[in-house]
Formats: structure tokens, sequence, C-alpha cells
């Protein structure tokens, strides 16, 4: 690229869909946002960046310290930010009106196939993930598995999509098996998606020293969920801990034994990293993208199948030294999955389109 086009392309802004990256109470999705808004301006400081939020996200971005590189603007579907040269959607949704080149990232299409949410929901979400597809120059998928739903659900061909993985921070240090705690964790949002009646019926098999902590907000379905808690034998050694920060996060990754993460649908399972990163042996299902992302480091089970997730969960119990081997093995895994790799390949895709 000579010089002229490489000074013209940094005067055009890149214009980052930042609604879901900012505040707290972050998701997967959010974490996801805010690594590769602040990762990629970070990186490029000789590029011009907006990030936008839709207008029940303004004040938080507002509030936010951005990068000297980085405008502010609100995001209206009718109203396109000036010299924008490539827009990128980081939640599969994009705006009316159109960049120069146009970028989104689909991260799972659950409500599409499975009764996971309202009717209403599932329509508005539809419609929109239809939307994205059709006016992206270049999709994103964060798993393969969702690389083939989108060809699949949304008529996408593949030399349009790129697959780019999520990463994990990892801590410097974990503490051994030993000084854990008998926990049993569960990670995400209350709702029937994540299985958490199956994962309370097989918790309520293993030893009363036991204890089955669900580390996330509520989700759909949640109070069916809750009542059948609230009828389990094992009821007072199950704690709803609600949503939780990221240092109180980190806690429960210190202290428990066990990560159960049997969800039925997943366009990729976070928590499956951030377990393994913290040296958390990992239970999870072997379907979605769960067995994409935890390969051969954990124990992977038909999350439709109660008694194999109960005697996975009591393989997990009973045995230290298999504990010791999926930790190790899953410290290993974690460590393949870097955010600093995610941000040098979404800026390879803008490159493609605008470089």
């Amino acid at each position: 690229m000579v010089r002229s086009q490489r000074a013209l392309i940094c005067r055009l802004k890149i214009v980052l869909d930042a609604t879901y990256g900012l505040g707290e109470n972050l998701s997967g999705v959010g974490v996801y946002c805010r690594e590769i808004l602040f990762g990629i301006s970070s990186a490029h400081p000789e590029q011009t960046f907006a990030f936008c939020a839709r207008p029940h996200r303004l004040r938080q971005l507002w509030r936010e310290r951005l990068p000297a590189n980085v405008q502010r603007r609100l995001l209206l579907d009718s109203f396109a930010p000036r010299s924008a040269a490539l827009f990128h959607g980081l939640n599969q949704r994009l705006p009316e009106w159109r960049a120069r080149r146009m970028v989104s990232t689909f991260h799972d299409l659950f409500v599409m196939t499975g009764e996971y949410s309202t009717p209403e929901f599932r329509r508005r979400f539809t419609e929109q993930a239809r939307f994205a597809a059709s006016r992206s120059d270049l999709i994103i998928t964060v798993s393969a598995f969702t690389a083939s739903q989108v060809s699949a659900l949304l008529s996408v061909e593949a030399p349009r999509i790129r697959v780019i993985h999520h990463g994990v921070r990892a801590p410097s240090s974990v503490p051994t098996d030993e000084q854990r705690e008998d926990i049993v964790l569960s990670v995400g949002a209350v709702q029937v998606r994540k299985n958490i009646a199956r994962l309370v019926e097989a918790f309520e098999r293993l030893p009363k020293s036991w204890r089955l902590v669900l580390a996330g907000g509520q989700g759909y379905g949640f109070e069916r969920i809750r009542e059948r808690i609230e009828r389990s034998p094992a009821r007072a050694r199950i704690q709803i801990a609600g949503y939780v920060d990221q240092a109180a996060l980190e806690s429960w990754y210190s202290r428990a034994r066990i990560l159960a993460f049997p969800s039925l649908d997943e366009g990729f399972g976070i928590p499956v990293l951030e377990a393994m990163a913290w040296g958390v042996p990992v239970l999870t299902a072997n379907r979605s993208a769960l067995p994409e992302v935890a390969g051969s480091a954990a124990l992977l089970v038909d999350p439709l199948d109660t008694e194999e997730i109960a005697a996975a969960l009591s393989a997990l119990a009973e045995d230290s030294e298999l504990r010791q081997r999926l930790a190790e093995l899953g410290r290993r895994r974690a460590a393949d999955f870097r955010w600093e790799d995610a941000v040098t390949r979404t800026w390879s895709v803008y490159q493609e389109l605008i470089g």
C-alpha cells in the first residue's frame, strides 16, 4: 500500500458498535465486545476509530475513558457517521444505513433453533440476524459451529465467513487442588439453555460435603429452575449466587474443584476457557461449540443424559488424580486462546475490505 492510500484509510473512520461492551454486568458477548473495542483501537493508534452506542447505553459510553484515537458517537439506525470506511456490528446486528464496508460478528443462533426465548424475542432476533447476514461484506463467527449455523440457517456462503475464536486472560498462578473446596461451580445465566435442572439432579447424588454454586443472573425459565431447586433434597447445599462481578467470579474460580457446564447450546462457551485458565477441571457437553473449545481437556457428556452427567460429576468428585490431569490439560488448552490473536485476526478482516 502506498503512503497516500494508507493516509487516506487512517483519516476514514472505522466505526464499531460498542453498545454491548459498556458498563458492568457484562455477558460473554459483552466481554468479547470490550476486548475487541479496546484491543484493536490500542493496537492501531494511527487509525481513527469511532465507538458508537445505541441511546440506552449512550451514558455509559460517555463515562468510558477511551484512547486518544477514539471518538464517541450515538448509533441510530437512520443516521450514518461521516467518513465511515467500515462498520463492525459486534453482536450480529447492523444499522439500516451502510458504511463503505460492513462486518458483523455472529456469536450463536440458539434463539432460532431452540425453545430458549419468547416468541416475540425470537421473531425480532431472527429479523435482525437475517438483515445483518444479508448486509455484511464479511461475517466473523466465534466458532466453526456457529459458522455452520450461519451458513445453514441464514444462507451465507462459506467464502464470506471468517472464524475467529474468543480469548481468555489467565492468572499468573492458580491454587492447587488441596487449596480448593468441594464446590461444583456453574457459570452463566440461570436459564433453561444452561441445563441447570439436569445438573441439579446429577449433583444430588454427590456426597454431602459438596456444594453447587450457580453464578449468573436470571435468564429464560429461571422460575421453573428455582422451583426445581426448592424441591431438591440437596437444597441446603445449592447456592444461587446471582450475577457476580469479575472479582467475585475469579474468587469462585479459585475456590471451586469442578466447573460443570453441560449446556444444551453454546456458540462458544467462555466459562469453559475461563475455568481451564484457572486450573479448574471441566465437565461440559458434547454438542454445539463446546467440544471445539474444550478439545480433549475436559470430560464431555451427553447433556440430555442425567445419568451420564452424574457419573462424570462423581468421577471428578472422587478422583483427585483425574482432577489434577484435567487441570493441567485445561491450562495448556486455555493458553491456545489469546485475545491478542483475536484482535490481530479481526484487524486482518478489516484489511481485507479496506486495506
